[in-house]
Parts: C-alpha cells; structure tokens; sequence
C-alpha cells in the first residue's frame, strides 16, 4: 500500500510541474525612485510590465587630433571600453586622425565589480601587441541618470590622459562621449553592445541582439483564364489538347485540359497564387499542348509584371478583362519569320487582379492572430491594446555542448498579427532574464498570441549546429483576458520530443490587456470572423490549405531575409505549420475532446433516466410537479429555460478561471502516448522509415480507419432508413407508418395539445415496474427499415 501511495505522489507532482504557477514580479508600477522622480509616481514609460534592469551606458561618437605613430607615421585607431572584467572594442579604422564610431555600449550593473569606467584610445599593431594612446577614466559615483522621455544625453569632448607620464598628465587627442545610467527602456539599448555578450564576435553579433519584424504584406492574385485565340500545335493537322501552367515564383498551377476541339480553347477556370509585397515575381503563363502521358509541348508563353494588374478591394467591381500576346515557341519561330509571326501571334485572355478584401491565411485558422483583410482602407479602428511583458525564464535544460560543457543560448520571439518580436539572445545561462515589453494593437479580441522560446545556434556549438532549437511555446487567448487586469504567470514551457513529452523550463510572462472602446468590442461579437470575401466568394478547403501553405512559405523566406535573420524553422515553428499532418496521438486527443463534449449530454439523459427509473423518488416528484406546471402553462417552458442558464452562468462566474489557458499533456494526449506513435509523428513527409515498418503502420492506420468507416456507415445507415420511411422501398412500413400519421394526425386535431403532451410526459417518466426490459415498438419499428448498405459492394 505504501508503495502505491508513493507512485501516486510522484504522479502528482509530475502532473503539478505541468501546470501554470503565479509569480510576483517587482513590475514598472513598484520600481523605486529613480533620479529626482518620487517613488510613488509611476514613471511615464511604456516599461511598466517589466522589472526594472539598470545599465551604464557608453556612446563613444568620434575622436580628433590623434597623434601619429611615430614608427609608421600612421594611426589605426579603435576604442576599449573596460568596466571591470568586461570589455568591449570600436571597429579599427586605417589611417584615420578624426574617426567616427557612433557605437553604445552598455554594461549589466547588476555585473559590475568595479567602481570605475576606463575608456582607452588605442592604435591597431600590424604584428604583437596594439600601441596605448591614451584614455579618460570616469568615476561612476559622479555618472549621471537618465530616464526616458528625457531627452538624450549630450556627448561631450574628453582630453586623453596617459598616467605613464605623471598622474593626470594631459596628451595630444579627444574623444567624445556620453556617459549615463540607465535602464531596459532607454531607446539606445536594442542596438547596443552588450556585456552579457561579451563573448560573442563576428556576424554572431546582429544575431543577439532584440528586434521588431513585420511580414509581408500578402495579397491573392486571381489569374482568371478565359480562353486563347490560334494556338498552333507542334504537329500540323493535329488538334492540341491544351492546358495553360501558371507561375509566380514557387507556385504553379494548371487549369484543366480544354474541352474545345479548336484552336480557339475556352477554359474560363481561376488560378489563385499568394504574392508579397513589394513584387518581385512576376506572373509567367505557359500554353503546353498534352501530347502523351509525361509530355508537354510548349506552344507560347508570356510574362507579366504584378505591377501591371489592378487591386479591387470589394466583389462588386467588374475587373475588366484584356488581350496579351504570346510569345511563340515551336513552328514559326525561325529568325526570318518572326516579324510575320509577331504580327498574327497568338493570344492568351485574361482578367487578372489582386484580391485586396480578402485576409491572406498564414497561419492555422486554430490559432489566428490576426484577420483583417489585406487593404488597409477596409480596416476597422482597433478595440484594445496588447501589452506583453518577456520577463524571464527560469530552470531551462541544456540544448548544446560549448567548450566541453552544457549550456543554453535563449531568446524569445512573439508573434501577434503581423508584428513579430524578439528579444535579445543571452549567452551561457539556464535562467535568462530579459525584462522587455512589447505593445500591439488589438482588432478582434478573438485572436491568439504566440510566444516561443528558442536556442540561438549561430554562437558556437559544434559544426552540426545549423537550426535553432525550440525549447516551448506558449499560445494566449485574448478573450479570455479580462481587461485592465495584469497578469503574471508562469508558463511550462513544454515540448515533444521523439522520446516522449519533456519540460524545457518555465517561462514568466506579464500581461495586459486594455480595452480602447467597449461598444466596438462587443459589437466584434455578432460580425464573421473573417472578411466578407470569404463568405460572399469562399474558397474551397484544398485551396485554402495550399494558399496557407504558400503564404506560409513565403512569410518564412521574407523573414530569413532579415538582418538578423528570423529563421525559418523558428517562423515554422509560430505559424504551425506541421499542425496539419497526420498524428495518432492528436487523433486520440480530439477523440477524446468530442467524447469530453458529449459527456454534458450523456449527463443529462443519464439523470433522465434515473428519474424514470424512479431512482430518487423526490426528483421523480418534483419532476412530475414540473412536468404539470409547463404542461398547463406552456408559455413558461422558455422562459424557465433561459432563466434557468441565466443563473447557471452567475454561479459558474464565482468557478471561473483565474488565469489564461495553457499547453496541457494530459489534453494533448501526449503522456500516455507509444514510442512508436511518436516515431511515426516525427516521422518525414514522404517517409524515410524502413518498409517492414512502414507496412506495420499502414495496417495499424487501415485497422483504426476501419473503425471510423464502420461509424461513419452506421451514421449514414440511420441516415437513410428515415428517408425509406416515406420511400416505399419497404411497402409494409412505409404503409405502417402512412397509417399512423393519419392517425395521428386526427388525434391531435381533436385532442387539446395539453393532454398530449401530460400523456406524454406521463408515459416517459412511468414507474419500473410498468417497464419491459425489450425495446420499444418504435425502436424495433425503427431498426427494420431498409438502407442502402444493401446495395453496397
């Protein structure tokens, strides 16, 4: 029994290192006083989600008059930076006397072991060591505070100083600077060198520091193709089978092959692709003649530039159609019949436009952030405002080996309509603190933020350490925010790995939402969640997939083209992209979520029930008491029932959550998961598993696609056998049933609704011993119709 008792402990805790935890940061609205300002004034910056991080900040500007080398009669000059342990370096200029830098540095107080800053002017060697030329030391008891919106602080000119020649002795050369304390909300620290990253040189530099990305602007571009005029097959007398290929970079589609026998082909057929601004691509038609299986002859082609086609923002306007020439390939293409080819070329139909009303998807419609349409006149004003506050994370595993040891490189990136964030990498630590805030406009409270957490690769960690790594994610609701509530949580950050379900850490986030016009708000509540487009000219889902798929892609490249770069496996990763695959696992956990919904229902005919089993003979009285009162007042049965889910929605609110939802394993079906359903789920499309595994599979998915059939035909069975009841596929039933309406209906007719209804109610809720265990005639009526499963091979 104890060993029991222990197992289920340990179960427990497992299960509670799963769960969200409340934190208690010190935020903006507690930060003590700082300069002159009054500790109970909240300071005016947008950083009141953070904790407060001091920084000494250094902005070295440029330096004039600096004195030769009295060797090479040159100067090389660059700047050190030293605080303590610390020290960062200018780029080296040659042969320059008045360089310029305009580089900030900014060293963590919360580091500094030193009560002094040193900044060096040195001279670049060609070979041993650099040459000294002077420096000017700044006591930081005497450094000035600066606290935004103040204005920035002025650099000043600074004489160098070389103690090697007397204590304060003055030498040729000034440098100017700007030295100031200040903090995370300071507008010079995203693009400052920092000391938590000291160690990291080269191109590795851009990629730590916190950037704001915005994708691309999308748009659908509709190529409707109408027909074609004198296409000429290859082979003479023949006529061409002719299909038209479009291309817009990446993305190629066919139309269907015409079913003209001219030349004249007519299709009339939308070829829908995904573009980017600004437009790079351009739109290339090929007209190929299906001569065999495997074998297209091209006949013409034309290309297009996407400036070229109007942008229509509503379904009303006419998008006017035009001619455009193609150029010949094949018989007539010689150098001396161009002219006369050119002048009777043939022709391609067109009308072609860029769809500006509809929302491009480059997400999971699940978890949608964002659904306005792509032409900004066509946005509504926005309903709120979204504050994020990255505080820090805590207890985060090992990803790489540096140096022979372990060690995690972390930075976080948020994604929320087409804003995206990330925070500064910091180096070497399992317990990151970054204190950033980041702010959105909010158009539809109905919409999900991302936030994920990812190890930066591009610092050192081996040669195989091409990707970054995803240690977790977090998915937020905004509608299940209450707004001007702040709230601080911890989030699991968990993840599945090949191995099984594994915490990667913990992640402390901030978060407010604040509500700009409640009217509009509530008014979001009775509008389609997507533009009207959608609705008014919808899509079909396999074109929804591949635009989602396309537009994906493309967001992916666009972002990789950052400086630094977001990765693609980083936005592939927010975007869920892999979502739409095939899972086992996911398949049991929506299984289960459907029987979770159910279980409400099941409910409640499992207590109809025992009220007529009469097993609770009070409930069975006051039901009947009920059943007596509605039946002789009938105009009370939906009042009673509205009143009835009012109060139960103000006792739920006292249950209500506290806290947003999380990533949930035991939801997710990923606790009780097989090794080998994890195997298949992180599997490749198409696989590069061995065969005999792959047959084991494919007999375990036909095995549970059977059961699904099985359902799926015993849903249509039923289905049909209410349509044979007027039929007369069987004569003798439907023949019953045609004679019980007639009685029926003359029964009602004379008889008051009341009644019937007291009978009815009567009869369901009779006492067992006036039960038989064998089904009812109806059933058994039922359950004898004819189906068309009869008639199925």
């Amino acid at each position: 029994m104890s060993h029991i008792h222990l197992v289920n402990q340990g179960a427990d805790a497992h299960h509670e290192d799963y769960q969200l935890k409340d934190t208690n940061p010190l935020l903006g609205e507690k930060w003590p006083a700082m300069g002159g300002a009054r500790a109970n004034d909240k300071l005016n910056s947008t950083y009141d989600l953070v904790e407060q991080m001091f920084y000494l900040y250094v902005r070295v500007v440029k330096a004039k008059d600096l004195p030769p080398n009295p060797l090479t009669g040159g100067c090389d000059p660059y700047m050190e930076v030293k605080l303590g342990n610390y020290k960062g370096t200018t780029k080296h200029y040659e042969k320059r006397h008045n360089p310029e830098w305009n580089q900030v540095f900014a060293f963590s107080k919360d580091r500094v072991q030193s009560c002094s800053l040193e900044v060096y002017v040195k001279d670049k060697g060609m070979v041993g060591r650099d040459d000294y030329m002077g420096k000017v030391v700044f006591d930081l008891n005497e450094v000035p505070t600066r606290v935004p919106p103040d204005s920035p602080l002025a650099p000043q000119w600074y004489r160098l100083e070389d103690p090697r020649q007397g204590e304060g002795a003055k030498v040729r050369g000034e440098i100017m600077l700007a030295v100031w304390i200040g903090t995370q909300a300071d507008e010079a620290f995203p693009e400052a060198w920092h000391s938590d990253a000291a160690s990291v040189h080269g191109e590795g530099v851009t990629s730590v520091r916190s950037k704001v990305y915005v994708s691309p602007k999308l748009w659908y571009l509709r190529v409707n193709v109408i027909e074609a005029q004198d296409v000429q097959p290859a082979t003479r007398g023949r006529t061409p089978e002719v299909v038209i290929k479009g291309q817009v970079g990446n993305q190629v589609l066919k139309t269907r092959p015409s079913a003209s026998t001219t030349l004249n082909p007519k299709w009339n057929e939308d070829l829908l692709f995904v573009v980017a601004e600004p437009f790079e691509e351009q739109l290339v038609l090929h007209v190929e003649d299906h001569v065999s299986q495997g074998k297209d002859d091209l006949l013409g082609r034309v290309t297009l530039p996407l400036t070229l086609f109007e942008k229509r923002f509503d379904h009303r306007p006419f998008v006017q159609s035009r001619w455009f020439d193609l150029e010949k390939f094949g018989i007539g293409t010689l150098e001396g019949e161009t002219r006369r080819e050119l002048r009777f070329a043939s022709r391609i139909h067109l009308r072609v436009c860029l769809e500006g009303a509809y929302h491009v998807m480059d997400e999971s419609t699940m978890y949608i952030s964002d659904n306005r349409p792509t032409a900004r006149q066509l946005w509504r004003p926005p309903v709120g405002i979204l504050e994020v506050g990255i505080l820090a994370a805590k207890a985060l595993l090992p990803m790489k080996n540096r140096e022979g040891r372990g060690t995690t490189d972390a930075y976080c990136v948020a994604k929320y309509g087409q804003k995206w964030v990330r925070t500064r990498t910091l180096v070497g630590t399992f317990s990151p603190t970054w204190n950033e805030q980041y702010t959105w406009e909010v158009f539809d409270p109905c919409t999900v933020i991302t936030i994920g957490v990812f190890d930066n690769c591009h610092l050192g960690g081996g040669p195989s350490s091409t990707r970054d790594s995803r240690i977790g994610k977090v998915r937020i609701r905004l509608s299940t925010l209450e707004t001007e509530r702040v709230y601080t949580h911890s989030y699991p950050l968990i993840v599945l790995t090949p191995s099984g379900v594994k915490k990667m850490g913990e992640l402390q986030l901030a978060l407010r939402f604040t509500c700009l016009s409640v009217a509009s708000m509530m008014h979001l509540y009775s509008q389609p969640l997507l533009p009207k487009m959608h609705y008014l000219h919808p899509f079909t889902v396999s074109q929804l997939d591949s635009l989602r798929y396309q537009a994906m892609a493309i967001v992916a490249a666009r972002l990789g083209r950052s400086e630094p770069p977001l990765r693609k496996e980083v936005v592939e990763y927010m975007l869920d992209v892999e979502s739409h695959m095939w899972s086992m696992r996911r398949s049991k956990a929506n299984f289960f979520r459907v029987m979770s919904v159910m279980s409400s229902l099941v409910a409640i005919f499992s207590w109809l029930g025992d009220v007529c089993r009469w097993k609770n003979p009070a409930t069975t009285v006051l039901v009947h008491i009920l059943l007596l009162i509605l039946v002789w007042y009938p105009e009370l049965i939906l009042p009673t029932i509205f009143l009835y889910m009012f109060f139960i929605g103000l006792w739920n609110y006292r249950l209500r959550e506290r806290h947003p939802p999380h990533m949930d394993p035991k939801l997710s079906w990923a606790e009780a998961v097989s090794r080998d359903e994890l195997d298949e789920e992180f599997d490749t499309f198409p696989t590069s598993k061995q065969q005999d595994l792959v047959y084991m599979r494919y007999d375990r998915l036909r095995s549970v696609a059977g059961r699904i059939q099985t359902v799926v035909g015993d849903m249509a069975t039923q289905g049909e056998r209410v349509g044979s009841l007027l039929s007369w596929r069987d004569p003798r039933a439907t023949c019953l049933f045609v004679l019980f309406c007639l009685l029926a209906a003359i029964t009602l007719y004379v008889t008051p609704f009341r009644v019937v209804a007291l009978i009815a109610g009567l009869y369901l809720l009779r006492h067992p011993r006036f039960r038989s265990k064998l089904p009812a005639v109806p059933v058994n009526f039922f359950r004898r119709l004819p189906s068309k499963i009869d008639s199925m091979l």
